[in-house]
């Protein structure tokens, strides 16, 4: 039996656009399978003719895994208005997107595919895949940071997960995380009132840097895909991967998260607070104001 796929899907695979641009090309009347316009959300599979603006969709490419060692200064987006974006640095023939993410000041080894399904399966925090990092920071560090470091710490709103952290030098060490938190290791030491001043991924499951230069690429090997794939043969690839059992979720009564986005507001003059808070005089027909003195 042919496996079906969502047309928005199916056609990003090919390469030709995004999910979401496909979804406005259908929403548009620009594309029909098997010479009907299709509703949105069809399933559709490599039996289908598929025509977008009348002539046919080209074939889906070889799936593409690549491995790159990041330089510094490098951002990892698929923007092309952003000069140092990271398509444009590898300058590859077919549309490919990075799988995660290194801040521009990071380097290191970041994987690119054509493929959507690969992606959120190795990135959810729930499945448990290792990312190793070796790190510099601005002052000497000791067994007791380690230690924190190691043991679980509370940024955004959660804790971290214990991870491997070994010192190796009076500023550096190493750390292993299975978690994916935006900015995770900065904020970590920044928590400990330590500032990175480098930091490098050099491992990522079972591949690791070894033989690339910074700005250099190589195609994931078969053995490398077949571990990877095998790793991730159970991983969720949907928001069931990524539950946080240290998130906080704030409720409506919590009064602690209502006041935390409450801003102040600033005080009023207290003679015109008091001439506000007067009642006005009632009066009545026929009769003086009891406010007023009689002549």
């Amino acid at each position: 039996m042919t496996a079906t796929t969502r047309l928005n899907k199916y056609i990003s695979e090919t390469g030709f656009c995004s999910r979401r641009e496909a979804d406005k090309l259908i929403d548009a009347g620009r594309i029909k399978v098997n010479g009907n316009l299709p509703e949105m959300g069809v399933k559709v599979s490599d039996a289908d003719t598929i025509l977008i603006d009348g002539k046919p969709l080209k074939a889906k490419p070889k799936r593409v895994y690549i491995a790159y060692n990041k330089p510094v200064g490098v951002t990892c987006t698929t923007e092309k208005k952003i000069k140092s974006n990271i398509v444009s640095a590898i300058d590859y023939p077919e549309r490919i997107f990075p799988i995660g993410r290194l801040d521009r000041p990071s380097e290191g080894l970041i994987f690119l595919t054509n493929e959507g399904d690969i992606v959120n399966k190795i990135l959810r925090a729930g499945n448990n895949h290792e990312k190793e990092y070796v790190v510099t920071v601005d002052r000497s560090i000791n067994k007791r940071f380690v230690e924190r470091m190691a043991g679980g710490l509370p940024i955004l709103d959660t804790v971290t997960k214990k991870c491997f952290v070994k010192q190796t030098g009076d500023k550096t060490f190493t750390i292993i995380l299975t978690q994916g938190l935006n900015r995770q290791i900065r904020r970590m030491c920044e928590y400990l009132g330590y500032e990175v001043t480098a930091l490098k991924r050099v491992r990522i499951m079972n591949v690791n840097l070894n033989g690339l230069r910074p700005g250099q690429w190589r195609h994931l090997t078969e053995q490398e895909m077949a571990e990877i794939n095998k790793a991730i043969e159970g991983s969720a690839k949907t928001e069931d991967g990524s539950v946080d059992s240290n998130k906080k979720v704030r409720k409506p009564s919590d009064k602690k998260a209502v006041t935390r986005y409450t801003y102040a507001k600033p005080k009023r003059d207290e003679q015109q607070l008091k001439k506000n808070s007067r009642k006005p005089t009632e009066r009545k027909k026929g009769t003086l104001s009891l406010n007023r003195k009689s002549k």
